[in-house]
């Protein structure tokens, strides 16, 4: 929590103290002024503005929390955008500004004065609500990157406690503080902060679906950092740089980073040589507060009195402080009540094998949420279902006994119901409700195990056969290097291994053969050099890197080895029938991570080839799952037919003569035009697991 909690700080620190100046240099102007009996209009202003801030956050967090899934990241992504844009400018306006700031507040205060009571409470608010606002939104940022609120709220309160108290010492002059190096230390580190968010802003929109690029991954180092660890938490929660990142908030952050840091270090180097006279100028004016000695009631009795000497009806006082706080607060209110923080038809619905469904009455056509509470005692999953086909409107899986969650769907004409999954327990459906009106909602037609028995049995198949294919061609290899035929070694080892590279959804099945057969360097004390480094690879970096087929035949030996042991045991393997949508996305993962960035090279430069036996096992494995696709989105293998087509076109074109070409000796454009295509695949490869999850509600 207190590593999330540090960037709120460090804002409700600045922000805290930026606005705690302003404030006090408003009432010390007063002050010196002999005003003093107008300092409730300033208090009612910094009042205003502050319900305005509050306001403004309760509209992000609930107008944010009743959008779809995609929705909530676009509009959590470009406001984060936004807020990085306002710190930035909140940065360099207080490093430009801080030395005129006192005069300028005095002149518009002095100014404000003789217009008025109600322009003092205008000057106030605008002074102090724009520190407000910009707190809120920042606030509002960090606390969805970091998926928790407490965190935030707890950093945020103490940084601005601290800076009510810092205010208050400089005012009564028992505190001195360097303003300059104060806004100049905590503007850097509020930029290194800021490109977080950035990056994380840029990842909300392109989940959300407003940038592409999803799936182009720069780097994924979860694999080898453990993203629970405290310096993982740490790094995350502090600078949101997370194990894996896209290249596009790589970019963003890195650009970001280098040259608003750049125009900030040199604008820094360029005043170093101007003193600071904020703190001079709020003292000097906070001195006279306790030397002026107003004359009470003067101030209250000129403004109260009429022409005639007869005093006027006073309005009470907690009217305009109680109207500036209502008022924002009732416009907040009307916001969220219309984008429907409170749908029509939510209600509590028990979830258990004795009461499933109760409290369910017939909702309003439209979005719909509804608390699902477990009355049982085991968990449960819970599916929002047409009871005549068992389509999916919506579910929630893993609800504890005696917790409530939110379930959302889109409600439409047509008859609705319960189904109630405890664990190890009996599937229970409630009585159906019908909805009229309403137009359409799309559910998902559910899967169950019986249905991809096909699709697995199909793939086993495959697999079997792709397996006695490289039983053949290892031992080829093998013979090769016993006959001390390394050119033959070469072309027949890049043969074995693009027909293993085509069996990629069964690697989560092969176990400990896959390591065996296929595994890299990554872990391992001695890289190359280590003897658990085995297979393919082994045999690549020797082949490419001058050894004697001596020196391989060994490892070439135990290659054909392994591969045997593997077809023998395959059949045996328990293989998952759930793995084979998972794997439609995953192959392509792995292509674009290892494959497409020379990773996985150890020197063969044939990284490319192993793609396009990739993209072959992917589409492999389409091919046994289409009739369970085409029969729930259809269009959605329309657009992945055509991305596979518009890949292997690519792929194809760095393919001569029997020689392909090393993927670090692609021009510029053409490997971003093959990253592009294969990151738009995996895009719309993407809801494939979701659309065919086994559920028990089938």
């Amino acid at each position: 929590m207190w590593d999330d909690a540090f960037p709120s700080f460090l804002i409700g620190l600045r922000e805290g103290l930026e606005g705690g100046l302003i404030v006090s240099i408003l009432i010390a102007t007063l002050v010196r002024a002999e005003a003093k009996s107008r300092l409730p209009q300033v208090w009612t202003g910094v009042l205003a503005a502050v319900a305005l801030a509050m306001s403004f956050g309760a509209v992000l967090t609930f107008s944010a929390a009743n959008m779809p899934t995609t929705a909530q990241e676009a509009f959590g992504g470009t406001l984060s955008v936004i807020a990085v844009a306002f710190v930035t400018a909140m940065v360099f306006w207080m490093r430009r500004s801080a030395r005129t700031l006192a005069g300028e507040i005095k002149e518009k205060v002095t100014g404000a004065l003789a217009m008025g009571a109600g322009m003092l409470v205008v000057t106030s608010f605008l002074a102090v609500g724009r520190e407000g606002l910009e707190t809120a939104l920042f606030l509002w940022t960090t606390a969805q990157a970091a998926g928790e609120s407490a965190g935030p709220m707890i950093g945020a309160g103490v940084g601005i406690a601290i800076a009510t108290g810092l205010c208050w010492g400089l005012y009564r002059r028992v505190l001195k503080i360097n303003l300059t190096k104060f806004f100049t230390a905590t503007g850097a580190v509020l930029i290194v902060v800021a490109a977080g968010v950035l990056g994380y802003g840029l990842r909300d929109l392109q989940e959300g679906g407003v940038l592409p690029g999803k799936s182009a991954y720069a780097f994924d180092l979860s694999r080898s950092i453990d993203p629970s660890a405290w310096y993982s938490t740490l790094v995350q929660g502090v600078f949101n740089l997370t194990p894996t990142m896209t290249w596009l908030q790589v970019v963003a952050y890195v650009g970001y980073l280098g040259v608003v840091m750049a125009l900030f270090v040199r604008g820094v180097r360029g005043a170093t040589a101007k003193p600071a006279k904020t703190v001079a100028a709020a003292g000097a004016a906070a001195g006279t507060a306790t030397d002026v000695a107003a004359e009470p009631g003067a101030g209250a009795g000129a403004a109260a009195a009429g022409p005639s000497g007869v005093r006027a009806r006073r309005r009470p006082v907690w009217l305009v402080p109680a109207a500036v706080v209502a008022v924002p607060a009732v416009v907040a209110g009307a916001v969220v009540a219309l984008s429907g923080s409170k749908p029509a038809g939510a209600g509590t619905v028990s979830v258990s094998e004795r009461d499933c469904g109760k409290g369910f009455t017939a909702p309003k056509p439209g979005r719909q949420t509804f608390q699902m509470h477990n009355t049982g005692d085991k968990a449960s999953e819970v599916y929002l279902i047409d009871p005549a086909t068992n389509a999916v409107y919506g579910e929630i899986e893993g609800l504890a006994p005696g917790t409530t969650r939110d379930l959302v769907a889109t409600v439409a004409g047509g008859s609705y119901a319960w189904r109630c999954v405890p664990t190890g327990g009996k599937a229970v459906t409630s009585a159906a409700v019908r909805v009229s009106g309403g137009g359409a909602a799309k559910p998902v037609v559910p899967v169950a195990e019986a249905d991809l028995a096909a699709p697995l049995t199909a793939y086993k198949q495959y697999v079997n056969q792709g397996l006695s294919t490289l039983v053949a061609q290892t031992k080829q290899l093998s013979d090769d290097m016993a006959g001390g035929d390394l050119n033959a070694a070469r072309t027949d080892w890049l043969t074995a291994h693009r027909t293993y590279a085509s069996l990629g959804a069964a690697y989560g099945t092969f176990q400990d053969f896959d390591k065996k057969i296929n595994g890299r360097t990554a872990g391992l004390p001695d890289g190359v050099h280590d003897k658990a480094f085995t297979g393919f690879h082994r045999i690549e970096y020797g082949l490419w890197h001058g050894e004697s087929a001596s020196d391989l035949k060994a490892p070439a030996a135990q290659l054909a080895t392994d591969v045997t042991g593997l077809q023998k045991a395959f059949p045996a393997q328990d293989f998952d029938p759930a793995d084979l949508p998972l794997r439609t996305h995953e192959i392509l993962e792995n292509t674009l991570q290892f494959e497409l960035t020379g990773e996985a090279d150890q020197g063969s430069g044939t990284t490319l080839a192993t793609a396009d036996a990739n993209l072959a096992g992917t589409r492999e494995l389409l091919g046994v799952l289409r009739p369970l696709l085409a029969a729930r989105d259809a269009r959605l293998l329309s657009v992945v037919d055509g991305d596979i087509t518009r890949m292997q076109k690519l792929l194809d074109s760095a393919h001569h003569d029997g020689s392909w070409t090393p993927v670090g000796q692609l021009g510029p454009i053409a490997r971003a035009r093959l990253n592009g295509a294969t990151g738009q695949l995996l895009e719309d490869l993407a809801p494939v697991p979701d659309l065919l999850e086994i559920r028990k509600s089938a």
